[in-house]
């Protein structure tokens, strides 16, 4: 089979590889559905050893297959899976890692912090953009019947990673939460925090992903590009919230994230990358701040994140303004490197 390998530099290059066959605790995936992150612009845009260096990842060498959000069907299994795991006909999504199954890490759901390093599918292992994807079956998660394979996509890691954010802060209905950054990351925590009942100030520099927020229900919008959005926030909130995300990943969006916070806040960094520059006195200690990052999820956190969405008829099929089949992922990147819209799928 084929399936699409970044190689830097915003080039796409389709690669044969050899028909998924399970090993014994394996299982063969048909791909109904893998979703574009903003993660895998990185490989899109950058020579591929140069980011896995940045990231920290070995054992990369050569080209693999994209796509770290998989979502579809299981039609082989390892002859020493128990069906309990998987079984050929099951709906399933990916957890994207792999780890040594043995340290605390592993045991607890958490294989992308295991001890000995993990695999990290669509990076370091062959991903999802491809028809077929081969994977331990400890890392399948089931998808609700009520969700469909998009919207088990998007759980699989940004929506999941929205889900697993909230969670860190205990979010409920007693909070008001400002979440900066409204791609398809903090849109999901937007839907998700108002779905547990809190009031959301939803904040982006992009007027048009302002609106989509409002559109998506958010208590107050602020558009950063117009004016200081911290004073903007105070004023609707009478003082500042509860606690905030950011998932920008900018020292900017991090630096609101932590002043819109009130005095006995609680801030959570999801946004990957780069640094930001606080001061200390002011802004953490004579606030009595808590603040603290969140990376993804676990096993068990996907498989809370998808039963929550599917109690509470979270619509998180509406995230997606682009569908695509994996014939047109080289015109599918190029539109979603302009990030001018929401978020982007390969669909079967």
């Amino acid at each position: 089979m084929q399936g699409a390998a970044f190689t830097g530099s915003r080039q796409i290059s389709m690669i044969d590889v050899l028909d998924p066959v399970p090993d014994r605790l394996d299982a063969v995936i048909e791909i109904k559905a893998s979703g574009l992150c903003g993660s895998d612009l990185k490989f899109y845009r950058t020579p591929r050893e140069a980011m896995l260096k940045e990231l920290g990842f070995t054992g990369g060498d050569g080209l693999v297959i994209g796509g770290h959000e998989p979502c579809g069907i299981v039609v082989a299994v390892g002859r020493d899976v128990d069906a309990r795991m998987a079984k050929i006909g099951d709906r399933v999504m990916v957890h994207h890692y792999h780890g040594c199954g043995a340290c605390p890490q592993c045991r607890t759901g958490w294989t992308q912090m295991c001890d000995s390093g993990a695999v990290v599918y669509g990076v370091t292992g062959h991903g999802a953009h491809a028809p077929y994807m081969k994977v331990p079956a400890s890392t399948l998660v089931r998808l609700p019947d009520a969700l469909s394979f998009t919207t088990g996509a998007a759980i699989a890691c940004g929506t999941g990673t929205a889900y697993g954010a909230l969670v860190r802060i205990n979010a409920s209905a007693r909070d008001t939460i400002a979440i900066v950054g409204q791609g398809p990351v903090g849109l999901s925590a937007t839907q998700l925090a108002l779905a547990m009942g809190a009031r959301v100030v939803a904040i982006d520099i992009d007027p048009a992903r302002v609106a989509r927020a409002r559109e998506f229900g958010a208590t107050w919008a602020i558009d950063a590009s117009a004016a200081d959005p911290v004073e903007q926030l105070r004023a609707l909130t009478g003082g500042g919230v509860t606690s905030a995300i950011d998932t920008s990943g900018t020292a900017a969006g991090r630096k609101v994230a932590v002043r819109s916070a009130r005095a006995w806040g609680t801030v959570c960094f999801v946004g990957e990358g780069g640094s930001v520059t606080l001061d200390v006195s002011s802004e953490i200690l004579r606030k009595q701040l808590t603040i603290m990052g969140s990376w993804t999820f676990s096993t068990v956190g996907l498989a809370d994140c998808a039963r929550f969405v599917a109690e509470h008829g979270v619509e998180v099929d509406a995230l997606f303004t682009d569908r695509w089949t994996l014939g047109q992922v080289v015109e599918a990147y190029a539109v979603f490197d302009r990030q001018t819209g929401g978020k982007g799928v390969l669909v079967a």
